[in-house]
């Protein structure tokens, strides 16, 4: 036994830790305190997202970040002096190797255990509940084991966030009382929000060697008396909106009717002034818009014309009298503006175009 613990000890040559989970903060290199001593030259191998932590006697010594170290004296400052190792010191040596995951630790959950109490200018005191998601990552690998961890084995996150739970909790009611954000308001500021209570959080984070790097406000649920006023108020939006339209909609089916009723009573006459004044009003702007636009040619003709021995009303578009059978003029027109002119003029008096 004594030869393998021998053989144990000289091939304690590399020192590395593949992290395979997604909740650990913190992992002890498996070294034994009795057997396993730590050969000088070892290599330690310490991947990205990762900082190594080397403790001596309770102390913590030197830390290492992402890349390949050989620990010797030379590069050992701080578990040299720890440890009284003369320089060149080349003896295998005993010490407590910690891996401590830098990466951002996502998706972990806080809500309010019990409802917070905020003052509310319109409703008063009023409790709230609210829950979301935050991350948090490690920028201090010493203060945190120094602070927090102290000399576990290991230490994951569900170590921690009901600790990290707590102060976002309280963060909240901070940020909500110091807002004075409405009640009402409060759906449309959970960003606003989210961003006070990071910035209350960062000195406290801060002094445990942490960062909160992301955090969200999903929902604030209210009592139920202030969600019923809620519903009620956007009910009545609703129906304003509703009611706008149908009087609009009962305005214009009165201006037709009042169009129509002109020999009507004299309380008919009177609704028939008001719409039309209305109706005016209304087209004032309407015909403004169009008073700059060039006018249309219009075409001065009826629809029925003379005939010129009997006086009959016939067609325009007839060439005989239906009534006498005398030939009918042909009416001739101005090809610039549409007036009508006599057949024999050469000039149209309208405009002064030339005729044929």
């Amino acid at each position: 036994m004594g030869l393998f613990d021998a053989i144990r000890k000289q091939l304690l040559k590399v020192i590395e830790w593949k992290d395979d989970s997604t909740n650990t903060i913190v992992y002890r290199y498996p070294i034994n305190d009795t057997r396993d001593e730590i050969m000088n030259g070892c290599q330690l191998i310490v991947h990205e997202s990762q900082v190594a932590i080397l403790v001596k006697e309770g102390q913590i010594g030197d830390i290492f970040g992402p890349g390949r170290h050989k620990l010797e004296t030379n590069n050992l400052p701080i578990l040299t002096k720890i440890a009284g190792w003369k320089y060149g010191f080349d003896s295998p040596f005993k010490a407590d190797v910690y891996y401590v995951n830098t990466k951002q630790f996502i998706d972990l959950a806080w809500g309010t255990t019990n409802p917070v109490m905020m003052s509310d200018k319109e409703f008063g005191p009023v409790r709230v509940r609210a829950f979301g998601k935050y991350a948090f990552r490690v920028v201090d690998a010493g203060l945190f084991m120094k602070e927090i961890f102290g000399s576990k084995k290991d230490y994951s996150t569900e170590s921690i966030t009901q600790y990290i739970k707590s102060m976002v909790v309280t963060g909240f009611s901070t940020a909500v009382s110091n807002s004075k954000i409405p009640v009402l308001e409060l759906a449309g500021k959970y960003y606003e929000l989210a961003e006070l209570i990071k910035e209350k959080l960062t000195a406290d984070f801060s002094e445990m060697g942490l960062t909160i790097t992301e955090l969200f406000v999903e929902n604030i649920s209210l009592p139920k008396e202030v969600e019923e006023v809620i519903d009620k108020r956007t009910s009545v939006g609703i129906m304003s909106d509703k009611m706008g339209s149908y009087v609009a909609y009962e305005a214009a089916g009165a201006m037709r009717d009042a169009a129509k009723n002109e020999g009507g009573n004299f309380a008919s006459a009177g609704v028939g002034l008001g719409v039309g004044a209305q109706f005016g009003a209304m087209m004032g702007n309407a015909l403004s818009n169009v008073k700059d636009e060039p006018k249309e040619v219009v075409n001065n003709t009826n629809n029925s014309k003379k005939c010129p021995n009997c006086n009959a009303t016939v067609p325009v578009t007839s060439k005989f009298c239906s009534e006498c059978g005398n030939k009918m003029p042909v009416d001739k027109f101005c090809p610039e503006c549409g007036n009508k002119v006599s057949s024999t003029s050469k000039f149209c008096p309208e405009c002064g175009k030339q005729l044929n």
